[in-house]
């Protein structure tokens, strides 16, 4: 089973606003889950999957 994260803990992790996590749930570009009627949560392997490594090229 997966380990389920709140919109709070996710941004935390990446160390982004809640903001920030909630407008890429908005765009789609981060699955959510709702549990009860406020609750939202994110799976760890789905925050995982949108991370994506810079090219070297464009770093400095």
């Amino acid at each position: 089973m997966p380990r389920w994260l709140s919109i709070e803990r996710a941004a935390g992790l990446l160390d982004v606003s809640t903001k920030t996590i909630r407008r890429l749930i908005a765009s789609g570009d981060l699955p959510a889950y709702r549990c009860g009627k406020r609750g939202i949560r994110i799976k760890t392997t789905d925050l995982e999957s949108i991370m994506r490594p810079i090219p070297s090229a464009k770093l400095g």
